[in-house]
């Protein structure tokens, strides 16, 4: 097929630059940029995509990056696929002793986002270099603020979908722990939706000497905390993966006042909307109960965060025959879907496709970091498999439909 003769010269053509490749993540690196903030990012993205003759939109979603790559002649019914880079770091202080280590007090980038975007670069300039071989239009688009900031639908609601409209999205994750150039692909969960819930409780406050005047919100809020706990192991169906998180618990300001407030912030995990409903429903209920056994009174709050990360069978098949022929079968494989969250899915959703993993760990050397540490750093040697991976994903998807 036409596609992968484009595939081995996208392996072959993504080798090639690898050491750009490499130099565009230390780059960024170095000047990393939080959520809505990807101003000097966005504008070297830019200023690529327009050198390759691109029509490129910026500001799209305050700080996102969209381009499309189209042939010359194509008529207007072509099918059109999009493929989704992020670009924001992280509120944290690097640790690391490299020569391309943070240069932004207290902001790093934590989670490979730089390779991301690096991979994005490259990817267009592979597209571009082949796009009279294309059979309809790559939408690039390139995403701030996924770290829970709401980014893509920032550039959503700002047309980033529109004119054309994609029929299906792609994108990737670097994954530091698992082994190098190993691509996860898999239809259904791969991550989790991740969501908010803000709980207060009030009581009466008074002296720590006269507690039968008061109505102590401590007391009663670490109950509900408690409590809480029970939800996922005896209401949630075992054989569905739920998470109730209480991360901030504030109350109080002396040790001899008893607290009339105590405020409690939340995070829940699901994969589905069904089961964030009943976790929010029974959060509320067991509250109440709690609140009205002790005479206090409490108000909860939802917040509703990112959707699970949904993959569908033809976007996994079409994803799979690509990194078998890239990386090899030895090399593909399935996990467990994780509970952490990510906004693809709201691109997922509206033109559904496949988001993958690939590895980033050299399998012969030390594990890496975690994501989200301040040690964090990955292999850059999957950069050109990455970049490979999408362009080749994008052109077949093309040319299948």
């Amino acid at each position: 097929m036409k596609s992968m003769s484009l595939l081995d010269r996208f392996k072959a053509e993504a080798q090639e630059l690898q050491p750009q490749l490499v130099a565009w993540r230390r780059d960024f690196h170095a000047h990393p940029e939080l959520g809505f903030a990807e101003v000097r990012t966005a504008g070297i993205v830019a200023d690529h995509l327009r050198a390759l003759g691109l029509e490129t939109a910026t500001g799209v979603g305050k700080t996102g990056v969209v381009a499309l790559v189209e042939p010359d002649a194509l008529p207007a019914t072509a099918p059109t696929v999009l493929v989704r880079f992020d670009m924001d770091a992280l509120p944290i202080q690097e640790q690391n002793d490299v020569a391309y280590r943070s240069q932004t007090p207290g902001v790093m980038h934590a989670c490979g986002h730089d390779g991301h975007t690096a991979i994005g670069m490259g990817v267009a300039q592979m597209l571009a270099r082949h796009r009279n071989e294309l059979t309809g239009r790559v939408k690039l688009v390139f995403q701030p603020a996924e770290e829970g900031l709401g980014g893509a639908h920032a550039m959503i609601a700002d047309g980033a979908l529109a004119a054309p409209t994609p029929q299906a999205a792609f994108g990737l994750h670097l994954w530091s722990r698992l082994p190098l150039h190993q691509v996860v692909v898999q239809s259904g969960p791969l991550m989790a939706g991740a969501d908010k819930v803000d709980l207060t409780v009030a009581g009466v406050g008074g002296h720590g000497a006269m507690p039968h005047e008061t109505i102590d919100a401590i007391v009663v809020a670490s109950e509900i905390v408690l409590a809480w706990q029970t939800i996922v192991s005896r209401t949630v169906d075992p054989t569905n993966p739920a998470v109730i998180t209480v991360g901030s618990f504030h109350a109080g300001a002396a040790s001899n006042v008893i607290a009339g407030r105590a405020d409690l912030g939340c995070s829940i995990r699901s994969f589905d909307l069904a089961t964030r409903d009943l976790l929010v429903r029974r959060m509320r209920e067991v509250a109440e109960g709690i609140c009205a056994a002790h005479r206090a009174t409490c108000e909860l709050t939802f917040t509703a965060g990112v959707l699970p990360t949904i993959n569908t069978e033809a976007g996994a098949g079409l994803m799979r025959a690509v990194a078998t022929e890239l990386v090899g079968s030895d090399q593909v494989a399935t996990m467990t879907p994780m509970m952490v969250g990510e906004d693809m899915s709201e691109f997922l959703v509206r033109a559904p496709g496949c988001f993958v993993l690939v590895g980033a760990n050299d399998p012969a050397g030390p594990l890496n970091s975690p994501h989200h540490s301040p040690t964090f750093d990955f292999d850059e040697r999957m950069l050109a498999t990455g970049a490979a991976l999408l362009a080749a994903t994008a052109a077949t998807y093309l040319e299948q439909t």
